[in-house]
């Protein structure tokens, strides 16, 4: 669950990046402190040290591109994954099809 203070610095922390400005523990207080936002005081080095040399906007740009997301080529490529999808499909119709032999067939049935 997060809290204020999370919510705070995160969003101090995007002000920041927004402005092209780096991420420090010193502007994050000073935005907070503007805001009067109370927060304790490890909160703004906690968020600084974790985005040291991460380029946020970046970051946000990038979220959607993870695991399913829509491939750069964009309609390019929704053919080919609509193929892929209905390939499998068809292997399973296929197996369903063949019918499966009983175990009385062969003579193994549990009650002879």
């Amino acid at each position: 669950m997060t809290t204020n203070a999370e919510l705070a610095c995160v969003y101090s922390a995007l002000i920041l990046a927004d402005d092209d400005i780096a991420v420090t523990g010193e502007k994050i207080q000073t935005i907070l402190k503007a805001a009067n936002v109370d927060v304790e005081p490890y909160w703004p080095g906690l968020f600084a040290k974790a985005l040291e040399g991460v380029n946020v906007k970046e970051l946000i740009t990038r979220i959607g591109s993870g695991v399913g997301a829509a491939p750069a080529g964009g309609a390019a490529a929704a053919p080919a994954a609509a193929e892929a999808a209905v390939a499998p499909a068809k292997e399973e119709k296929k197996k369903e099809e063949e019918p499966e032999e009983s175990d009385d067939d062969m003579g193994l049935g549990l009650f002879d």
